[in-house]
């Protein structure tokens, strides 16, 4: 029997994360050293000559004359809010298992709907991951559909709700993405995008869009869920499954309603949290993500698709 997997005990708590970051001071601080580990660096020249322009929390490049902050060009960017504030959205966003909405988060620090809602984009579009590395070992494929029902139609219909589909290395990590449709075409192009080509093995369902997707390294098995078989000795979709589990909980639960545009930045969060589920330094590594990306500007949030 497999051994259950002891709790990772975070080096951060909410009661140290107030001791700890709860000044702007504190919280500016904090990310210089986590942007510039080796000393402070003018963004533009690479120059290490820098003065301090303590009255405005700025630097100033004694090389090329550029002044900047330890903001300057990353998801921080023209933001009015206090850091401390910043953190604590951070803290609640990774440490929320179903998520975080945006008004229990208006409501927490204290800002307006819309404010909370810029705010948990960004911290969203910092949080998506990049990694290249593929899955490897015995990788769980499934798909899912999000989205309500339509006023009119059955339970079953679809014509309103988007693909998302998941794959899941046994003890490793997972990849989430939306998709144009069930179809071999796009259900083999995301395996193939997301999974070593030598892999042990791909199980999924019965669905025949996923013949063909073995090869001379890579078996493919299948359950019959049509006929009640949900495991076959260790061949199963029951990790992925647990996933969707989550994501469909959290619509419900938490969001309530996902714009479809937005999708993939839910999939993205919830991709980070599981991907770290065993890091200590989760709250860390976060931050640093937000302090090394490109802002993102609230026009270009809610542009039309």
């Amino acid at each position: 029997m497999k051994k259950k997997s002891k709790p990772v005990k975070s080096d951060v708590n909410l009661v140290n994360l107030i001791e700890r970051f709860g000044t702007d001071e504190k919280c500016r601080s904090y990310l210089t050293e986590l942007k510039w580990p080796n000393g402070i660096e003018c963004p533009r020249c690479k120059s290490k000559s820098i003065s301090t322009i303590a009255e405005r929390d700025q630097y100033d490049c004694n090389k090329c004359r550029y002044q900047f902050s330890v903001m300057s060009g990353s998801i921080f960017h023209d933001s009015h809010l206090p850091l401390w504030k910043w953190f604590l959205t951070i803290y609640l966003m990774i440490k929320s298992k179903k998520g975080i909405s945006a008004n229990q988060v208006g409501r927490t620090i204290k800002v307006s709907y819309k404010t909370a809602w810029y705010l948990c984009h960004r911290v969203r579009a910092a949080m998506r991951e990049v990694s290249a590395d593929l899955l490897k070992g015995i990788v769980e494929v499934d798909e899912t559909y999000v989205g309500g029902r339509f006023h009119g139609r059955g339970k079953g219909y679809k014509g309103n709700k988007a693909v998302v589909i998941g794959a899941v290395e046994r003890d490793g990590e997972i990849r989430l993405r939306v998709i144009k449709s069930p179809s071999k075409y796009w259900l083999h192009k995301f395996v193939h995008e997301t999974t070593d080509p030598k892999a042990e093995a791909i199980y999924t369902d019965e669905s025949q869009a996923y013949k063909g997707i073995a090869d001379a390294d890579t078996r493919h098995e299948t359950v019959k869920h049509l006929e009640e078989e949900w495991v076959r000795g260790d061949v199963h979709t029951n990790n992925v499954e647990s996933v969707w589990s989550l994501l469909k909980r959290s619509v419900v639960g938490t969001y309530h309603r996902i714009s479809i545009k937005h999708l993939d930045a839910y999939l993205d969060e919830l991709e980070h949290r599981f991907n770290n589920r065993q890091n200590k330094f989760l709250f860390r590594d976060t931050l640093m993500k937000l302090v090394k990306s490109e802002k993102l500007p609230y026009a270009e949030l809610v542009k039309a698709a």
